[in-house]
């Protein structure tokens, strides 16, 4: 008797929010959640966190670096609502209050990827961010935000992630944040989606070179 297929998909997703460049602020945190659709359900890991706090290097690229982990796996029947990982940066104002000092999205990769060891090759994702904060809609408001230390903010950052709404907010761009994703997918191309060469589908990648161990 022939074995039931798979009814199901994975996303297994790990890496971590690399660093930013703020070069106005320091002493900043950063905090990540997910947003996916609705046939899509988290199996293991964490779907959030928030970072530490960090100040930036003391070299010329003035980076803030987190190396902060993610690492989470999803489950699916089909690609629609593909994961989305959104990040939201806070840091103190001049009066000592946490203020955003932005907000960013960007869609897991949709190919496997990850780093071997063997040859030092990367086949890590790298994604750049560019962050965005809302705007007041006049000075007035402005400034009484800046005085009383609030700054406007989504009561829900997950609003980043999703098209509804955004096009009446007014936004200025502020900032990068780089993350690093290690990708692997499993049982997809037996449900018929084809997100890249066999070798990556689920499995470690490349063999390693004859005479090293494996």
């Amino acid at each position: 008797m022939a074995a039931a297929g798979p009814s199901v998909f994975l996303l297994m997703v790990n890496g971590q929010v690399e660093s930013a460049q703020f070069p106005e602020y320091d002493d900043l945190y950063c905090k990540y959640c997910f947003v996916y659709g609705q046939d899509w359900a988290p199996t293991a890991g964490l779907e959030e966190g928030i970072s530490q706090i960090t100040s930036k290097s003391q070299d010329v690229r003035q980076a803030l670096v987190w190396n902060f982990p993610i690492d989470v796996t999803f489950k699916s029947t089909n690609p629609y609502g593909w994961p989305q990982i959104v990040l939201s940066v806070y840091g103190p104002d001049v009066f000592g209050n946490d203020v955003v000092r932005g907000y960013g999205a960007v869609h897991v990769p949709f190919s496997p990827g990850r780093t071997s060891v063997c040859e030092n090759i990367c086949f890590r994702h790298k994604r750049t961010i560019p962050m965005f904060v809302p705007e007041s809609t006049s000075k007035l408001q402005k400034f009484t935000s800046w005085f009383m230390g609030r700054r406007p903010e989504y009561t829900d950052p997950k609003v980043v992630a999703q098209g509804e709404g955004r096009e009446v907010t007014r936004v200025r761009s502020q900032g990068f944040v780089t993350l690093l994703f290690n990708v692997v997918t499993k049982d997809m191309r037996k449900l018929g989606y084809d997100t890249g060469p066999p070798d990556t589908q689920g499995v470690l990648g490349p063999s390693p070179p004859p005479g090293l161990p494996r």
